[in-house]
């Protein structure tokens, strides 16, 4: 299993957490995502590729960035 760090964007309150952590979740080979609003980022363990995991977090409407 491997931590893949993102620095995310343009997410606001709680809700944007949520949304960013289910998004990331639903990757195959996601087992687990830790979000968090400041300073706007994440942390995922398993084992997905960081492009997957960028557009999925894009696909949600915020910027994503290995960190």
């Amino acid at each position: 299993m491997n931590d893949i760090k993102l620095a995310i964007t343009g997410m606001t309150c709680e809700h944007c957490v949520r949304a960013v952590t289910k998004a990331l979740e639903r990757v195959p080979g996601v087992e687990r995502a830790e979000v968090t609003l400041r300073p706007g980022g994440a942390v995922v363990h398993g084992n997905a590729a960081s492009e997957a995991l960028i557009a999925a977090v894009r696909e949600e409407g915020y910027e994503a960035a290995p960190a």
